[in-house]
């Protein structure tokens, strides 16, 4: 079976179809079923008070419980795949829904289309939706930067990753990661109570996200219309990032479109003081948003271009 094959399955249905509310209503969705079994092992096992030794351990046992669950399961599916087109195309399905094309497309649109109209409340509430920080206070110029980044980190973490393992170890890879990814966003903070806890599941997050991230920085760039610009930008600035991965199309995206993102931004609890992304570059407003969210779209076409080829080699 191609692998390769599979994954470009599981775009095309996403890309078409996302994963539609009637469905997520009635069953939920897989990211639904993972959250309430790390929350579930979170809840019985990062007790307050308890030992910082003690929590770490512990959630190095969440996190290969949680991760090798998922796999376990995907694995079990996987065996029962006949061979041929027929398997591929059954195991495109399966991973259709760990793929998140269409989402992320809608979720920036979301922020876009108020802010091309004025309506800067309604900007923040959508972006609200898809970031961390206090959106409450932010301009045009805030609003569309944190929807950029966004969609640049989250083309890696959300696309281009889970294909990746996908396509290198089927549904089992994808499955693991989606996990390994999920774990991350719910516990891999560093606040008092998940510092300990979440440190092995923000640890493996990051290193499975290795090259998926540098990959993501090279497609913007190559489908983009200032190649060069993008490259210079994640060569000189994709390490100032906080995150050893999310500068790295982040710094893509800035170079190609000449904007400069990250930068100092307001959590609920904090003030980060974070360096700038392709600091020579102008302050993003609504038209670069719909600039970034065509480049996606490109990006998109691009890796499905990849894909294609690598199952037409058989991967």
């Amino acid at each position: 079976m191609s692998f390769a094959g599979a994954m470009l399955i599981a775009m095309a249905i996403d890309a078409a179809l996302g994963w539609p509310d009637a469905l997520y209503r009635r069953i939920g969705h897989p990211v639904t079923w993972l959250g309430r079994l790390i929350s579930a092992l979170e809840t019985r096992l990062n007790r307050d008070g308890g030992k910082d030794l003690r929590r770490r351990l512990a959630g190095v046992v969440t996190a290969f419980v949680v991760a090798g669950t998922a796999a376990l399961a995907a694995w079990a599916l996987a065996a029962l795949m006949p061979e041929g087109w027929i398997g591929m195309l059954l195991t495109g399905v399966m991973a259709w829904p760990l793929v998140a094309i269409r989402s992320m497309h809608q979720h920036v649109a979301a922020v876009q289309t108020p802010l091309a109209q004025g309506d800067l409340p309604r900007a923040r509430h959508a972006v609200s939706m898809i970031v961390g920080r206090d959106t409450t206070r932010l301009d045009e110029a805030g609003v569309a930067r944190a929807a950029t980044e966004s969609l640049a980190e989250n083309t890696s973490d959300g696309i281009v990753a889970p294909l990746f393992w996908g396509t290198l170890a089927g549904l089992p890879g994808i499955a693991a990661y989606k996990a390994i990814n999920t774990l991350d966003s719910m516990i891999g903070h560093r606040t008092p109570r998940f510092e300990a806890f979440g440190w092995a599941s923000a640890r493996i997050d990051d290193g499975v996200n290795l090259i998926p991230a540098r990959l993501t920085g090279v497609l913007f760039a190559l489908v983009s219309g200032a190649p060069r610009a993008a490259m210079a930008a994640m060569r000189r600035d994709a390490r100032k990032h906080r995150s050893p991965n999310a500068g790295w199309p982040e710094a893509a995206l800035a170079g190609a479109l000449g904007l400069r993102l990250s930068g100092p931004r307001v959590y609920a609890d904090r003030v980060a003081n974070e360096p700038w992304v392709n600091e020579q570059g102008r302050d993003p407003g609504a038209r670069d948003l719909g600039r970034a969210l065509a480049l996606y779209r490109r990006a998109m076409c691009g890796l499905a271009v990849v894909m294609a080829a690598l199952a037409g080699l058989g991967w």
